[in-house]
């Protein structure tokens, strides 16, 4: 999977996100894979291993194919970005 998401269930930030990225699948027929990381250990760890001290938090988006990622909150169009390059 080249598009991951880590997020945290009671995040209001993640929250925010959640319809950007339903638009971004929607419109843009990306595929997305959402990793909960505060009540999964085995996901918290996944995220260190792709995160390597860049943002320390959720939301956090990382493009494996490219290794370009989103730290926290961000627009539609930077995050179309991200999923596109």
């Amino acid at each position: 999977m080249a598009l991951l998401e880590f997020y945290g269930r009671e995040c209001p930030h993640c929250e925010r996100m959640h319809p950007l990225v339903e638009r971004l699948t929607k419109e843009e027929g990306v595929k997305v894979e959402k990793l909960e990381v505060w009540h999964d250990e085995a996901n918290a760890q996944k995220m260190q291993e792709y995160d390597r001290g860049n943002c320390g938090g959720v939301p956090y988006f990382h493009n494996t194919k490219n290794k370009k990622f989103i730290c926290g909150e961000t627009g539609y169009e930077e995050l179309k970005r991200w999923a596109k390059e």
